[in-house]
């Protein structure tokens, strides 16, 4: 079996983290964001109010994707589909790649996607009468910042700024969004670099926060002794962790630094000499 690229460590000791190609798993891993658009309606007062009534309800302007191990970041947005300049609101085609895209993937990670991305996207899903995509496993990269670190502020471009990672596209707030609803080109162009900018974003915050994930769904499909974090090959045993009748062999990867342990073993104790 040949040997994985080894790499390399920075001047603090740990374990640099590359952008380009990584290590081949058996799962297909996706990076996924989503920009939507505001529902349209009509309110007494801009704070603690009821909405009167609804003119639009909201629906999706665009969505960026990237293959854990590729390059290209992809970005598809309503204006891309013909039909646009008729029907500006209408995101069925776009909802319907995107079905594809979720349907084809084993694991899909995305910042708050367990209670933004996600959700939402079902929502679309159900709206245009489309069934639930093949079962896949997620990873919420906002969840893991809650858990397991103390930032001052768990957002995705304060996550970037803090780890030096880099970070999100400025933009002009909400005229962005509207500029897209309204179908301006250049508005369009902004909104797609800043929704593919998220992933590239993501991918970082992922490959830093993937190690110290406690319940990371497996990459290897079971096979032993190769990490289920990232697949490698490259692993290290690293004692045992024990309970009163079994235990299990430590394993810490080579390549994402995650730790592992082995299936269970039966303790055999022995008898005590008189």
């Amino acid at each position: 079996m040949s040997q994985l690229p080894v790499r390399k460590r920075n001047s603090s000791g740990f374990l640099s983290t590359p952008s380009d190609n990584r290590f081949k798993t058996p799962s297909k891993i996706v990076l996924l964001d989503i920009e939507t658009a505001p529902s349209l309606g009509w309110v007494w007062q801009k704070w603690q109010t009821n909405v009167i009534d609804f003119k639009q309800d909201w629906y999706i302007l665009s969505f960026a994707y990237k293959y854990l191990g590729e390059k290209e970041v992809h970005v598809r947005c309503l204006a891309d589909y013909p039909g646009y300049a008729d029907e500006k609101e209408n995101d069925k085609a776009l909802v319907s790649d995107l079905w594809k895209l979720m349907d084809r993937a084993d694991i899909i990670i995305a910042h708050n996607g367990d209670d933004f991305d996600i959700p939402k996207v079902n929502t679309r899903f159900i709206s245009h009468g489309m069934h639930p995509p093949s079962p896949y496993k997620s990873v919420d990269t906002l969840k893991i910042a809650r858990r397991v670190f103390k930032f001052d502020s768990n957002k995705l471009d304060e996550l970037g700024r803090y780890l030096g990672i880099g970070r999100k596209l400025p933009h002009t707030g909400f005229h962005l969004w509207q500029g897209c609803m309204q179908g301006d080109p250049e508005a369009w162009k902004t909104m797609k670099d800043y929704n593919g900018q998220d992933v590239t974003l993501l991918e970082q915050v992922y490959f830093l926060m993937r190690p110290w994930a406690k319940t990371h769904p497996q990459v290897n499909q079971g096979e032993l002794h190769t990490c289920p974090k990232c697949g490698s090959y490259r692993v290290q045993r690293r004692g045992y962790s024990y309970t009163l009748l079994r235990k299990k062999q430590r394993f810490q990867c080579q390549e994402c630094t995650g730790w592992f342990e082995g299936p269970a073993e039966a303790i055999v104790k022995k008898k005590r000499e008189r």
